[in-house]
């Protein structure tokens, strides 16, 4: 078994961002990730496919970067799931509430 195999495999049994960031020894303000714990990793993942890195540093790096990104911004500012850039894309529409029920003439 390679080192890389053996690492992808003791990755592959974490359950937490806590787990992820012990395994590659990043220090990290537990408050931080309490509040962005789904972001930090869905971050690390994409940090991953983007950079395809090879071994256990280019890992950590990949988490460490994600983990900073949220120490420095927030979910609303980083967008890193859907829902936040569906969100973005809608503009507010205000209706007075004199005009409902009215018709458009």
């Amino acid at each position: 078994m390679t080192t890389t195999t053996a690492m992808l495999d003791e990755l592959a049994e974490m359950t937490s961002a806590e787990d992820f960031l012990n395994y590659f020894f990043i220090t990290f303000d537990p408050a931080i990730v309490q509040v962005n714990r789904l972001h930090i990793l869905k971050r690390f993942h994409d940090y991953l496919r983007q950079t395809s890195p090879t071994d256990w540093d280019g890992y950590a790096g990949c988490l460490k970067q994600a983990y900073q990104d949220f120490v420095h911004s927030d979910a609303l500012t980083e967008k890193v799931f859907k829902v936040f850039h569906r969100q973005a894309a809608h503009q507010e529409v205000r209706i007075a509430l004199a005009d409902i029920g009215r018709q458009a003439s």
